[in-house]
């Protein structure tokens, strides 16, 4: 597996490794010493797979709060995305900072997303299949979103939102939910 970290501490862009030959490649999508060996969390409990009928189905921003806070490990498993990252972590030197990777199918790369972290995607491709695995169960009191375009993070998604659910539109502005919980929601 070829690690790469991103500017945000923590999250890091995985490749797999190919060996190739006639018969095509092989390599390895989960090694658990090798993650131990850059200080990943490796407790995956469940794994998850969201299926997209439309390109410009655009899924986020979720995340878990304390003490669910989850680790994912998120790759396309068919078509393609642009998956997006929000560093959340109040005590983080990139707060509030936010990258977007390109994630295909046919290339087997993943984003390793640490605790703390905004999640979401867009699909660059009709019937686009997506697997994260996560470190802990869903639980539904601490999930929490921020609105796909919220203003405080500017993120810049590479095509108009075709399908948003009804429920990741009302996310509430980060400012916002922030003034009216006193910071409590987001982070």
């Amino acid at each position: 597996m070829i690690f790469t970290e991103t500017k945000l501490k923590g999250a890091f862009i995985i490749d797999v490794k190919r060996l190739e030959d006639e018969r095509g490649f092989f390599g390895r999508s989960y090694c658990k010493r090798e993650m131990d060996e850059h200080g990943l969390n490796t407790n995956m409990v469940q794994a998850n797979v969201s299926y997209n009928k439309k390109k410009g189905t655009l899924r986020g921003m979720h995340m878990q709060v304390s003490p669910y806070e989850e680790t994912k490990l998120v790759r396309c498993t068919r078509g393609a995305i642009y998956d997006v990252i929000i560093d959340m972590r109040e005590d983080s030197e990139t707060y509030k900072q936010w990258i977007g990777v390109e994630l295909t199918a046919d290339k087997y790369r993943m984003l390793f997303v640490p605790e703390g972290f905004a999640h979401g995607f867009i699909t660059l491709e009709d019937n686009s299949d997506v697997t994260y695995n996560v470190t802990q169960f869903y639980t539904p009191g601490s999930e929490r979103g921020i609105r796909w375009n919220d203003p405080a993070f500017n993120i810049e998604w590479p095509i108009a939102p075709q399908v948003i659910s009804e429920k990741d539109q009302e996310h509430p502005d980060f400012e916002e939910a922030n003034a009216t919980t006193g910071g409590k929601q987001l982070a």
